[in-house]
């Protein structure tokens, strides 16, 4: 459901633009990534990106950081992907532990062999 009033559009200047294409170009580093740590929508930078390929920025871009930082980043995705992957293995282990505890509570009790059945079952072995 919509959000009720106005809706605010932020304004970014070219300057901001071109860096943040430019931060999204280094080697190793996701669109979404530097999305996230920019706070825009990925959408918005992907469209950025095609403005400035198409020479639609214009301006100067900040610098942008040494491409040292690139290794980090890569470390930081890899294990970025690492926890998704465990959080996920974690949520369907903790489904499975629901079904088998839900199943054996349902379980028929007539299924489940009474002391009375064993009882019945002796004395009838005895009597033949």
């Amino acid at each position: 459901m919509p959000r009720s009033g106005p809706r605010t559009v932020r304004r970014y200047s070219d300057e901001f633009k071109l860096t943040a294409v430019r931060l999204s170009q280094q080697p190793g580093v996701q669109v979404k990534t530097v999305a996230a740590a920019l706070a825009i929508h990925p959408f918005m930078l992907s469209k950025w990106r095609k403005d400035a390929r198409e020479g639609r920025l214009h301006g100067r871009a900040r610098k942008a950081p040494p491409p040292g930082p690139a290794r980090e980043i890569a470390q930081l995705q890899a294990l970025e992907a690492k926890y998704a992957a465990l959080r996920e293995e974690h949520e369907l282990l903790k489904k499975a532990i629901r079904f088998c505890s839900a199943r054996r509570a349902t379980s028929s009790p007539s299924s489940r062999p009474s002391a009375r059945t064993s009882a019945s079952r002796r004395s009838a072995g005895a009597t033949r």
